[in-house]
């Protein structure tokens, strides 16, 4: 079982319907809107309620900033990359999969999620080793979006990537020292975007398996981004192309 935190990653999880909360957990006093209906949920769910001490709540989220409601639920569940290939959102007209190597900062991985799913790309691949997990942070990191987004974990990226190459995706890396022009994701329906750490980029062997490296142009006097904000850049040229068309 895991412990998720904050009201908009409750309340997405509530209205899937997926079964996944078990309990609720709310500190004593703790009222507003979003609760409210967190509750009316609940209810219609059959979820159980129980009011609790802040200091309670405190420990069980491990001091994060747990907006004084918690639930329990089932552990997050991995997708595989199969799965993920046939999860193209409504609405969109490719498939966009994105490849994190070495994104160990749980809030960023969370972000990178949300990101994602506001601009329609199919999931997300991360490798077992150097690379957050899912966890109750990154779902409150994401929003909620992780409720909607699919993430795989695989053992290795590199053949990870072979086996996109062998369902038609086209490999895209971002580095500093790529192509920043947009117009090369032209005539492509099928791409998966690598991200590698701030610090240290894309791995060299995983850099090899890429078909193509992208940038993004740089005016100011500081030549780096949070790479949430860089995947969103790049994925919404991506999109944009496409509805281009």
């Amino acid at each position: 079982m895991e412990v998720i935190y904050g009201v908009n990653p409750l309340l997405e999880a509530l209205k899937s319907d997926a079964g996944e909360i078990r309990s609720l957990m709310v500190a004593r006093g703790r009222e507003g809107e979003g609760i409210r209906k967190i509750l009316a949920l609940a209810e219609k769910r059959h979820i159980p309620v129980v009011y609790r001490m802040r200091d309670e709540l405190d420990r069980l989220a491990g001091n994060a900033v747990h907006q004084g409601i918690l639930g329990i639920r089932r552990e997050f569940r991995y997708a595989t990359v199969e799965e993920i290939i046939a999860h193209r959102p409504e609405g969109t007209r490719g498939d966009l999969i994105v490849l994190l190597d070495g994104i160990t900062d749980p809030q960023n991985l969370g972000a990178l999620v949300r990101t994602g799913h506001c601009f329609g790309v199919n999931g997300f691949v991360i490798p077992g080793n150097r690379s957050a997990s899912l966890t109750a942070a990154v779902m409150k990191a994401s929003a909620g979006a992780l409720q909607y987004t699919p993430v795989a974990m695989v053992v290795n990226l590199a053949r990870t990537i072979d086996f996109l190459k062998e369902q038609g995706f086209w490999i895209y890396g971002a580095d500093a020292g790529g192509d920043p022009n947009p117009r090369v994701f032209d005539g492509v329906d099928r791409l998966a975007l690598v991200m590698g750490s701030e610090g240290k980029g894309i791995r060299s062997l995983v850099r090899k398996k890429c078909d193509f490296l992208v940038s993004i142009p740089m005016k100011g006097k500081i030549d780096s981004l949070n790479v949430s904000v860089a995947a969103g850049i790049i994925v919404h040229q991506i999109v944009r192309r496409w509805d281009e068309r």
